[in-house]
């Protein structure tokens, strides 16, 4: 039996928030002390997401990620009437988040938030490319039966430090519309931010259908936390 939709939500609230808690302050710490280094701000992220599903993926599904959301709501693996509490759950998760950081460290490195690092749309085919590749992972380990769902957080946490190892040059490898609201929203700094809000919901969607595509023929697998 599913747990409570906002029971559901406050596990998405509190996932995010960890998320942009470790992740955003990984960069400022990196950007006064140089001691993380990309490779461990990616590992930062990577892990932050792995230890949050393995902790609420039994109860919400462990989203995070209101891309993921809407794809999973796109594919009928999750209904359409949560989509706006869980979406809800998550920002708050992810500006609580950044007022966190910007308590404990400032306004370093402009709170974390997302710019790109080239032109617009070099940040923009990025942001599709990396969330459609994450969310083909999510996708595959969490609705289809042979998949090793043991192995689920493993690599859906790697997926996220792997895209942020390559992508994170060149649009800051958000790959979730929370992540970059929070920081974006306490920071009051809106520019580009369109970017991050638009592209991982294209990208997240092209990933669900991409995987539902080489899965073959299949009757849909509802989504259960």
């Amino acid at each position: 039996m599913k747990p409570p939709l906002l029971q559901r939500a406050g596990a998405e609230l509190i996932g995010t928030y960890a998320l942009v808690t470790a992740g955003c302050g990984a960069i400022m710490v990196n950007s006064t002390t140089n001691a993380l280094t990309h490779l461990g701000i990616a590992g930062v992220f990577g892990l932050v997401i792995m230890v949050m599903i393995i902790a609420t993926g039994h109860i919400s599904g462990a989203h995070f990620n209101p891309a993921v959301t809407v794809a999973f709501a796109m594919t009928r693996h999750f209904p359409w009437r949560d989509v706006p509490i869980y979406v809800l759950g998550q920002s708050l998760g992810a500006v609580t988040g950044g007022l966190t950081v910007r308590a404990m460290l400032g306004t370093v490195a402009q709170l974390g938030l997302t710019r790109p690092a080239g032109s617009t749309s070099q940040a923009i085919v990025a942001e599709v490319v990396l969330s459609a590749l994450l969310m083909f992972v999510i996708v595959a380990v969490a609705t289809d039966t042979r998949a090793e769902g043991q192995l689920a957080a493993l690599a859906i946490g790697g997926t996220v430090a792997l895209n942020a190892l390559w992508g994170g040059p060149i649009s800051g490898a958000s790959m979730n519309p929370a992540r970059s609201l929070g920081p974006a929203l306490v920071a009051g700094i809106w520019h580009d931010q369109w970017i991050y809000l638009g592209a991982p919901v294209i990208g997240a969607v092209i990933g669900a259908f991409a995987y539902k595509v080489v899965r073959g023929p299949k009757e849909p697998i509802q989504w259960t936390p």
